[in-house]
C-alpha cells in the first residue's frame, strides 16, 4: 500500500511530466533564446522581460514535447529507446483533455511573450513549437529523411525570438546564430539515429543512417559539422568578443574531432560520442555568447 502511494504521489507525476515535456531540451531551447538576446546589439531587455520570455519559451517547448510523445505513443512502443515513456506504458492516458491543456498552456506562453516584448517575438516562439510539434512530428518524421533538417528550424526560431524581443531581428550576429542552430540539429540527431539504427529501422522511420551506407552517412555528418563550426565563428566579425570565440573554438574542435573519428571508423560507440559532443558544443557556444554579453559589453 505504501509503495502504491509513493508511485501515485504528485512528485512522481511531476517527474513523469518533466520527462514527457522534455524539459532538459526545453532549457536548451530557452538558452538559444537567451543567446539570441545576447548576440543582439543595443541596450537589450529588462530583467523581468528576459525572465518572462525565458519561462514562456520553456512552456512552449514543453507543450511541443508532450504533444510529440502523445502523438507518437504507438511509434514509441516499437523502439527500445522510447518504449517506457509514460504514454506508452499507460502512466498517462491519452485523450482530448491533453490537447486542451497543451493549447491553453501554449496560448498562455504566447500571450506572455506578446505582452512582455512584442508580437513578432511571440510569433517566432509559436513557430518553433509548431515546427517541432506538427511539421516535424506529424508531417515529416515518417515520410522523409528531410524530417530533422526542416525540424532544425525549431531551434533557429528560438534564437530569432530573442533577437526580435530585443528589436534586433536584422542584426547579423543573431541571424548567424540562428543559421548555426539550423546546421547543428541534423548531425546532432543523425548521430543519435546512427547509434539507435535498429530502433529506427524497426519503427520504419526514414532517418538518414537507415537509408544510406555508413560511410555516406558519416561523411554527411562531418560535412555539416565543418560548415556549422566555420559559421559559428562568423559572429566574431559582428560584435561578439573573445569569450564567445573561445567557447565556439573549444566546442567546435571537440565536435569536429569526434565527427572525423566517426567518419574514419563508423561505430555505434563513436556515434554516441558525436551525439554527446554536439550537446557540449552547443552548450559552450550558447553559454559563451551569453557570458560575452554579460562580461564584455
Amino acid at each position: 500500500m505504501v509503495a502504491d502511494l509513493k508511485e501515485s504521489s504528485p512528485w512522481k507525476t511531476l517527474r513523469l511530466l518533466y520527462t514527457t515535456a522534455k524539459i532538459r531540451l526545453g532549457f536548451l531551447i530557452m538558452t538559444c533564446t537567451l543567446a539570441g538576446i545576447a548576440a543582439s546589439p543595443g541596450r537589450g531587455l529588462s530583467t523581468w522581460q528576459i525572465g518572462t520570455l525565458s519561462l514562456a519559451v520553456l512552456l512552449a517547448s514543453g507543450t511541443a514535447g508532450v504533444f510529440n510523445q502523445l502523438y507518437e505513443r504507438a511509434l514509441d512502443a516499437r523502439m527500445v529507446r522510447t518504449r517506457n515513456r509514460p504514454f506508452v506504458i499507460g502512466r498517462f492516458q491519452a485523450g482530448g483533455h491533453w490537447l486542451v491543456a497543451l493549447a491553453l498552456t501554449l496560448l498562455l506562453a504566447l500571450t506572455a511573450v506578446a505582452l512582455a516584448t512584442n508580437l513578432l517575438a511571440a510569433s517566432f516562439v509559436f513557430l518553433g513549437a509548431f515546427i517541432y510539434g506538427v511539421i516535424y512530428t506529424v508531417w515529416l518524421k515518417r515520410r522523409t529523411w528531410w524530417n530533422i533538417v526542416i525540424g532544425g528550424l525549431a531551434g533557429s526560431f528560438a534564437v530569432l525570438a530573442g533577437a526580435a524581443a530585443a528589436d534586433s531581428l536584422l542584426a547579423p550576429a543573431p541571424l548567424l546564430l540562428a543559421m548555426v542552430l539550423f546546421l547543428w540539429t541534423p548531425p546532432h540527431f543523425w548521430a543519435l539515429a546512427y547509434a539507435h539504427k535498429r530502433d529506427y529501422q524497426a519503427a520504419g522511420i526514414p532517418m538518414l543512417p537507415v537509408l544510406v551506407e555508413d560511410r555516406v552517412c558519416t561523411r554527411v555528418i562531418l560535412a555539416h559539422v565543418i560548415a556549422l563550426v566555420l559559421l559559428s565563428l562568423a559572429p566574431a566579425f559582428y560584435g561578439m568578443g573573445w569569450l564567445y570565440v573561445t567557447g565556439a573554438v573549444i566546442g567546435g574542435v571537440h565536435f569536429l574531432w569526434t565527427s572525423w573519428r566517426l567518419e574514419q571508423a563508423p561505430s555505434i560507440q563513436q556515434a554516441s560520442r558525436v551525439f554527446a559532443a554536439s550537446i557540449i558544443q552547443l552548450g559552450l557556444l550558447l553559454t559563451s555568447a551569453i557570458l560575452d554579453k554579460a562580461v564584455l559589453r
